[in-house]
């Protein structure tokens, strides 16, 4: 299980001597007791920013495979690889509830520290784009949330209303123009700052990040309010949206105290390290694109069989070319078993001179590579240069006001293949880097399909896999072929999480309102309001 960061405050006191009437509010006071003034409100933001970005089987169990990023075998990957109901299911549907609304809490008690202290000016702007980054995970997740009566239990409100996605969007938007406005560069930013800390430049990339995820969410409109999408586009555009790798907003794990990496933690379960491999459907892409990024991320083990696939050591690029290995399959031995995928490589043999060794049949289909993904201290990745420039191309692509789409493409592509060495454990060479980008220009009549299979590849690689799923319901692109399986909670590819299935005792008449407004009912097909 993953260890919740908590901040010790260290507090120096001091011996009080007094008689019975001198010093009475002292004396009376519990001296075990902390109050509000004693607390640095600063260490919240980094207790938020890790909170929130340490995953695992938070996006692993359901987006990655969802998304066909990646394929298992496993059992009970079969949630997102197959849809169909494995292990403890009603824990996983509410990960991203409990997940966000734990982060945004921390975020809501640092507010509340800081009200009416124009000294921290600052950070009260960074905490509103963090809740904004972070609530609008939970909407796109689910739908309708509670959001304007969020974090109100203080004040009394238990059961706080579930804002409609329309109306979460709208405020979303106007708050983030707000904070990235009021902030001011010429004043310190966050001292306990997992993003940008100790960056010369720390209040201004806080900007740019504000105005990028100001991007991201108009973007997220072009389908169902495309004159709000493009007002606010071209406001992020003109505000100062990230302008290099060094303003992505990534976190750095720390396995030593407790924070290791959740995506590798649960990569590193027998089970799931044997199994988990990358998905057809994305490697297919890469693949025939030549892209360097294939050898940058997939080996397959240095050994052969069973034994071999599971012991947890750097491996080694395949003879040929990397094999993403198909959604939808088992190792059950029955119509569904990987041997009968169209184009099943094999098994690798067992290892004679290893005792009771088996075959390994997934070995020959590409893992996330060992050095990489697996480092409990590497970093989480959440919002990226590269993703804001590809955002922008397609704006631009659209007639907006955001510059020229094919520098955005370009800028891109380079800066994706970059971000892959912020990891530390991998990169792309940089002549490499020259030769594709220069190999792939921005078509104008294929420009929507290169820049979301683009927004695909990157977001996929840096195991962002909650923005792949996002990104595919808002454009479409890659073109999903559902899997079949027997006994299936959905027959195409799922599009939102049902609520906790705590709700409806919890918050009935609030989740009952919000469940009556989803066409289809609170299910995995349901459409969320910017999903049409």
């Amino acid at each position: 299980m993953k260890k919740r960061l908590i901040y010790s405050f260290l507090l120096a006191g001091s011996t009080l001597i007094a008689g019975c009437t001198k010093n009475f509010d002292q004396i009376n006071t519990d001296p075990t007791k902390i109050n509000g003034d004693l607390i640095i409100p600063d260490y919240f933001m980094a207790q938020a920013q890790i909170q929130f970005s340490n995953l695992g089987y938070g996006q692993l169990l359901f987006q990655s495979m969802w998304s066909q990023a990646l394929a298992s075998t496993y059992d009970y990957y079969g949630n997102g690889d197959k849809y169909v109901l494995r292990g403890s299911f009603d824990s996983y549907k509410a990960n991203l509830w409990n997940n966000g609304y734990n982060a945004t809490t921390l975020l809501d008690e640092m507010k509340n520290l800081i009200k009416g202290k124009a000294a921290y000016g600052n950070l009260d702007n960074c905490g509103t784009i963090m809740r904004m980054l972070i609530l609008q995970r939970i909407t796109d997740t689910y739908g309708d949330i509670p959001f304007s009566q969020e974090g109100q239990a203080k004040t009394g409100v238990y059961t706080p209303v579930f804002d409609t996605q329309q109306s979460i969007y709208t405020s979303m938007l106007d708050q983030l123009d707000k904070a990235c406005t009021a902030l001011d560069v010429s004043k310190p930013g966050p001292t306990s700052d997992l993003f940008y800390g100790g960056n010369a430049d720390q209040v201004n990339q806080w900007k740019k990040l504000g105005y990028s995820l100001m991007l991201r969410a108009a973007m997220r409109l072009t389908k169902i309010a495309p004159d709000v999408a493009q007002s606010y586009a071209e406001k992020a555009y003109k505000g100062g949206t990230m302008a290099g790798i060094n303003d992505n907003a990534k976190v750095k794990t720390d396995n030593a105290h407790s924070n290791g990496n959740a995506d590798a933690g649960a990569l590193t379960v027998p089970d799931d390290f044997r199994e988990v491999r990358w998905g057809k459907t994305l490697f297919d892409y890469m693949n025939s694109n030549n892209d360097p990024r294939v050898n940058a991320i997939g080996e397959i083990s240095a050994g052969t069989g069973k034994k071999a696939n599971e012991t947890q050591i750097p491996g080694i690029l395949p003879t040929g070319q990397q094999l993403g290995m198909p959604n939808g399959y088992d190792l059950g031995g029955g119509a569904t078993d990987i041997s009968k995928a169209p184009g099943y490589p094999g098994a690798t043999p067992a290892d004679p001179a290893v005792p009771g060794d088996a075959p390994a049949p997934v070995a020959k289909y590409s893992r996330p590579k060992f050095a990489v993904y697996d480092d409990r201290n590497r970093y989480n990745f959440l919002l990226t240069y590269g993703e804001t420039e590809l955002l922008l191309a397609e704006a631009s692509t659209r007639g907006w006001n955001t510059g020229t789409a094919a520098t955005h493409f370009s800028n891109a592509l380079t800066a994706d293949m970059q971000t892959l060495g912020q990891f530390g454990t991998t990169s792309v060479n940089a002549a490499d880097i020259a030769t594709y980008v220069a190999a792939h220009p921005l078509n104008p009549a294929t420009a929507m399909q290169q820049i979301n299979m683009e927004y695909y590849v990157e977001t996929a690689t840096v195991f962002n896999f909650i923005e792949t799923w996002c990104n595919w319901r808002r454009s479409g692109y890659p073109a999903l072929v559902a899997v079949v399986y027997p006994n299936q909670f959905a027959t195409s590819v799922p599009r939102r999480v049902p609520y906790p299935v705590t709700l409806p005792s919890t918050n009935g008449a609030n989740y009952n309102a919000a469940v009556a407004k989803l066409s289809g009912g609170d299910t995995f097909t349901a459409r969320v309001y910017w999903d049409k």
